[in-house]
């Protein structure tokens, strides 16, 4: 048994699609919640979100949260009036579920990002389509670089004297100095990454692939745990009565929906109920010894 994030590229991407696929096409508020508590649970005990990124996802939700409510006016329910327009307990209700699935999806997603790396990508699409599998890790490669690369125009700027935030116009004047010098070397760089790309012979014969991942017996177990309880979720959604407008209506625990939320809960803990067996299996190894 391996950690999560060492397991075969295949498995670690349909794991995210089936937890993806159910976080951004339901609406259920109880599979909703599940999902965004063990996201950031996901999140803390993995470290792959740091605190500006907690901020940027609380943010995020707040402001999701509150839209809703003060442009939607439909409902039965009406809490108080604001400026005379109704705030409806259904458009709050749609409201937080609708910021706790933008959110838990922000966190899946930037768990996927750290999880697939750039030659994984390359493993999972390169036999299949090579120049969509190069333009994925390409893509996944600049995020990181273009940040890097800010950092060290501004560090640059800062020391010449020329980047002062002192004020809101001269801060903004500096920024968009920074991306000016930031987008000339990133098109610059593409320029030089695709003559040599041209001149190593790129794209004269087809491509040839070299895979260091190999589909062992817990890729597949995995895999096929995966699909089944999404299959169960996606079972106790469709059964399970979910009504916002024009008036609330829940039945979130019912015998299917409470057998989908169960079910959505151990697939979104799966991956750490793996490292947390791969952890005391490898004590229990060190005790022996």
């Amino acid at each position: 048994m391996k950690r999560f994030e060492e397991m075969n590229p295949a498995a670690v991407a349909v794991y995210y699609l089936c937890v993806l696929a159910v976080t951004m096409f339901s609406m259920n508020p109880l599979l909703l919640a599940v999902a965004l508590v063990t996201a950031v649970l996901s999140a803390a005990v993995s470290g792959t979100a740091s605190g500006r990124a907690h901020l940027f996802s609380a943010a995020v939700f707040v402001i999701a949260a509150v839209l809703n409510p003060l442009f939607v006016h439909k409902g039965m329910t009406v809490l108080f009036y604001l400026n005379d327009r109704p705030v409806t307990l259904e458009a709050v209700c749609y409201g937080l579920s609708a910021a706790a699935m933008i959110t838990a999806a922000l966190y899946r997603l930037r768990d996927l990002s750290k999880a697939l790396s750039s030659d994984k990508v390359l493993y999972l699409f390169g036999r299949f389509s090579p120049k969509l599998a190069l333009l994925l890790s390409m893509a996944i490669r600049y995020v990181a670089l273009l940040r890097q690369r800010w950092r060290r125009i501004s560090d640059a700027q800062r020391a010449l004297g020329l980047y002062d935030d002192g004020n809101l116009i001269d801060a903004l004047r500096g920024r968009a100095r920074v991306l000016s010098i930031l987008m000339t070397w990133t098109l610059e760089n593409g320029i030089i990454t695709a003559e040599s790309m041209e001149s190593r012979g790129y794209g004269c014969t087809r491509r040839t692939s070299y895979a260091v991942y190999h589909v062992r017996y817990p890729d597949v177990l995995l895999m096929l745990v995966c699909l089944l309880l999404t299959a169960v979720t996606v079972v106790g959604v469709q059964l399970s009565r979910v009504v916002y407008y024009p008036e609330l209506d829940l039945a979130l625990f019912s015998p299917w929906g409470t057998a989908g939320a169960v079910a959505f809960t151990l697939l979104n803990v799966l991956p750490l109920l793996i490292n947390l067996t791969e952890v005391i299996r490898w004590r229990s190894l060190r005790s022996k010894i």
